[in-house]
């Protein structure tokens, strides 16, 4: 499965809303520097998906707010 995927990192809570199917905004508590958004990301949409993180990739945007993710 392929979801867009719209990230603010730096928030006060980590939070998930999904705006339909295939895109969701995310929040998450890491700030953006030293892959730590990216990394608590993976872990959050593995559990969101309850999947393992290695069946979760980051596709496209890995520096970018804006994200292609595929779930295996």
């Amino acid at each position: 499965m392929i979801i867009n995927v719209a990230v603010k990192p730096g928030s006060a809570e980590q939070e998930i809303s999904k705006i339909d199917d295939r895109n969701l905004a995310i929040k998450l508590t890491s700030r953006a520097e030293e892959n730590k958004a990216n990394i608590e990301l993976i872990k959050l949409l593995a559990k969101y998906f309850n999947t393992e993180q290695k069946n979760v990739l980051i596709i496209r945007g890995r520096k970018s707010r804006k994200k292609v993710i595929e779930i295996r």
